[in-house]
């Protein structure tokens, strides 16, 4: 079975690392995995900022470049997302994709989701000791509901403490150009989301999404915290952070 691999920007552009323990994970549960080498941007910028003629572009682009895949995964709630909830806004019934974009959406998945409900993961390649919480990140949790998958897997580390956060499921204030288009509004709610990350006591604050992770450090380190680790989920399980 040949998994089409979805990057992402963030990931490619920024950290790399977190493409490549993604990949070891889906390797590990018994998939061959295929990354297309023309793949650029899911569309997600150009459909929030009203820019809907670039966003069908990309979304036509990546239908063509993972139409032979079994399926498709990405590192990302928030471009997983794009592809399952609002592709279909783009591209509608009587659009000559629209059996494609079907086919597309309903094989496409969030890493996490993908390992515990496909490929049903028995055990993880990594191995960390010690305390973490976990941020659910807004698009991966309220478009896609992922929400235990991520544990599910971490529980499998047997170094792992879980101590939740308060309000876990709150945005980190990123939010894609919202955090550009209201920057005051969004440091208030990172000021925040660091406060109840630092009550917990854990060193290491662990999520799914690429943004999210580097508003949260961002804010972090800022603030003066140089000590608290922030990680994708993937980097932890695959024995990567």
């Amino acid at each position: 079975m040949r998994v089409g691999f979805l990057v992402t920007c963030l990931v490619d552009l920024m950290r790399p690392e977190i493409g490549f323990a993604a990949i070891r994970l889906i390797e590990s549960a018994g998939y061959e995995v295929l990354v297309p080498a023309t793949q650029t941007c899911c569309g997600q910028p150009g459909y929030n900022s009203g820019d809907r003629a670039s966003a069908l572009a990309l979304a036509e682009k990546v239908i063509g470049e993972f139409a032979g895949c079994d399926y498709v995964v990405a590192p990302s709630g928030s471009c997983g997302g794009m592809i399952k909830t609002h592709y279909a806004d783009l591209i509608r019934a009587g659009h000559p994709l629209h059996a494609q974009l079907q086919l597309l959406t309903a094989k496409t998945y969030e890493l996490t989701d993908f390992l515990v409900n496909v490929a049903k993961l028995d055990k993880v390649p990594g191995s960390f000791t010690g305390k973490i919480t976990y941020h659910d990140c807004c698009s991966g949790l309220r478009e896609l509901g992922v929400k235990q998958q991520p544990r599910a897997l971490l529980a499998k580390l047997p170094g792992v403490e879980l101590a939740e956060m308060k309000h876990c499921e709150e945005c980190c204030g990123f939010g894609g150009t919202f955090a550009v288009k209201y920057g005051n509004i969004s440091d208030a709610i990172v000021t925040e989301k660091c406060q109840n990350i630092a009550a917990t006591g854990a060193g290491t604050v662990v999520l799914g999404d690429l943004g999210c992770m580097l508003n949260i450090e961002g804010k972090l380190r800022r603030s003066g915290d140089y000590k608290t680790h922030v990680l994708h989920v993937a980097q932890v399980l695959a024995g990567e952070a």
